[in-house]
Formats: structure tokens, C-alpha cells, sequence
């Protein structure tokens, strides 16, 4: 039981990080607030505390569904796998034909209050649709297929999204220049597109 609690926790901490550290607008303001110094906790704690209510949702909505209707659990396997898998995709062509302008650099507007930092980071994290994506429905569905250890899981995804929005806050000033490189972004790119690709594979198998 417990080698089965352990398991589920660090596959929803490997899963969440997965997700997480995909490069966007929410980790590019992180970063650049995190390199300045400015309102980092703040920031932090409303990425992470964001995340952590949607997983919730994401967790508590789809769990219902399959403990009321098992056949849902074939459903959100094919879903969340065929999600996984175009996920992957993308990560990896990512990783092999990187856009033009994608680093992220500390420069750049930002913040100039924790007031302005705090709006700013609500806006990005909630007015974005793929975090609703990947959070309730992506997060979620992977976590039914771990049944009554689907909080676990949840749990795992959280902190992982502690973790990374901690990490990337607090050393962007030792960080920055790195992950200012766009080589940086296409390792991160290519180590996202294994564990999706994987991840996609083995949900659809127990689906079918």
C-alpha cells in the first residue's frame, strides 16, 4: 500500500512538472519578477495556489464521474491519452524546430508595485485556457486512472507546482542567463515530449 501511495504521488509530481515547466507566458513572468526581485512571493504563491485549486477541481470533478459511472473511466483514459500524445507532439517539435524569439530573456516590462504584479499574474494564470486544459481536465483525467489513490496524485501535481514556480522565482537571478538560452528550452522541450509521449502510450494500452 504504501509502495502504491508513493508511486502515485511522485507520477503526479513527474506529470505536473511536466505540464509546468512548458514554456509560456506564466513562466516567462515568473522569471522575469523572479530575476528583478520584485513581489516574488506573491507571484509564487498565486501560481502555485492557482494550480493547487484547479488540480482540486480537476481531481474532485472527474473522480465523481467514474466513481458514478465506471464506463467513464474508458473515456477519460482515451481522452487523456490522445491529449497526452498530441502534447508530446508538439513538445517535440518544439525541441527540434524551435521558433524564432522563443528564449526567455529577464528583460522586459515589469511589475512595478506588488499590486501590478499580482493582477498581472491573476491574468495570466486565469485568462488562460490552457491551463484549464491542463490542469482540470488533462491533471484530472490522469488521475482517475490511479482510482482511490487519485488525490495522492493530485497532491503529487501540487507540489510539484510548488516546486517549480519556488525554484524558478527565488534562483532566476542565478538561473536567468540559462534559461535566457534557447538550447535550455529545447532540453526542457525534449524531456516533456518523452515523459507525455510515455505517459500517452501506457493510458491508452490500459484503456484498451
Amino acid at each position: 500500500m504504501n509502495s502504491g501511495v508513493l508511486s502515485a504521488a511522485l507520477a503526479g509530481f513527474g506529470t505536473g512538472m511536466s505540464l509546468i515547466v512548458a514554456i509560456g507566458a506564466q513562466n516567462a513572468f515568473v522569471l522575469r519578477q523572479g530575476a528583478r526581485g520584485q513581489a516574488v512571493l506573491a507571484v509564487v504563491g498565486i501560481c502555485a495556489a492557482s494550480d493547487a485549486v484547479l488540480i482540486a477541481l480537476g481531481v474532485a470533478g472527474l473522480g465523481a464521474v467514474v466513481t458514478a459511472w465506471p464506463a467513464a473511466l474508458a473515456a477519460v483514459g482515451l481522452a487523456g491519452g490522445a491529449f497526452l500524445i498530441c502534447y508530446g507532439v508538439l513538445a517535440a517539435r518544439r525541441a527540434l524546430r524551435p521558433a524564432a524569439g522563443q528564449s526567455l530573456t529577464a528583460g522586459g516590462a515589469a511589475a512595478g508595485s506588488v499590486r501590478a504584479a499580482v493582477l498581472t499574474c491573476l491574468a495570466l494564470t486565469w485568462l488562460n485556457p490552457h491551463v484549464y486544459l491542463d490542469t482540470v481536465l488533462l491533471l484530472g483525467s490522469v488521475a482517475a486512472d490511479c482510482g482511490p489513490l487519485r488525490w495522492v496524485f493530485g497532491l503529487g501535481a501540487m507540489l510539484a507546482s510548488l516546486a517549480w514556480f519556488a525554484g524558478l522565482g527565488y534562483g532566476a537571478r542565478l538561473l536567468g542567463g540559462v534559461l535566457a538560452r534557447p538550447g535550455a528550452w529545447r532540453v526542457l522541450d525534449a524531456l516533456v515530449a518523452a515523459t507525455m509521449l510515455a505517459m500517452g502510450v501506457l493510458l491508452l494500452a490500459r484503456t484498451f
